[in-house]
């Protein structure tokens, strides 16, 4: 005997949060719904980015985000070209993964403590996005090689080869800031003392 799906799954168009679900009825359908994610996505990654670049205290790691600001609005525009290529609109879902994420990382921003320490958990949220960017690129990539849309695909790669490089980029700084950042208590100490017989002698 079928079971029959009632409710927000049960197909055809449906309120969820104030706003519609598509009825997902085809591997393109799915497509689309992907690709408004990730344009959701990037487009609340344009406006945390500067927030996270203002709160690193490293130059190099404020940097990194800067120049990725750059890169994530350049991924809007393929996201766009993709959403016409496949003849739909990029816009209409909010994605409430990166919405969570983005909340995460603010707490990061709003911490107090040992700089260095402050830095690596900056950089920890960022890795983070960059993670989740990149599954719904494959995620993306896959469908759109289903249905053989093979300019879809080169555009999603372009994208997703940048996420990548990002992450690599952004651990790599974290890993140079981890080695000036105290590991344990007494470490911490020390420093402090360090600092203040600094200042004592300045």
């Amino acid at each position: 005997m079928a079971t029959q799906i009632s409710g927000p799954y049960a197909g055809g168009e449906d309120r969820i949060n104030g706003g519609i679900m598509a009825e997902l009825s085809t591997v393109k359908d799915l497509l689309e719904e992907e690709i408004k994610d990730l344009y959701s996505a990037e487009k609340q990654l344009t406006k945390a980015l500067p927030k996270m670049a203002k709160g690193s205290n490293n130059e190099e790691l404020a940097a990194a985000f800067e120049s990725h600001l750059k890169e994530t609005e350049n991924q809007l525009k393929r996201l766009e070209q993709v959403a016409g290529l496949l003849d739909t609109e990029p816009t209409g879902k909010k994605c409430h993964g990166m919405e969570g994420l983005i909340e995460e990382g603010s707490e990061a921003l709003d911490e107090d403590g040992n700089e260095n320490v402050l830095d690596l958990g900056i950089a920890g949220a960022a890795s983070r996005v960059e993670h989740y960017e990149m599954a719904g690129y494959m995620a993306a990539i896959a469908l759109a090689e289903q249905l053989g849309q093979s300019q879809v695909v080169k555009l999603l790669n372009e994208s997703l080869k940048e996420e990548q490089a990002a992450d690599e980029k952004v651990r790599g700084i974290a890993q140079k800031i981890g080695k000036s950042a105290p590991a344990e208590e007494a470490e911490r100490d020390e420093d402090e003392k360090g600092g203040k017989a600094k200042r004592a002698n300045a």
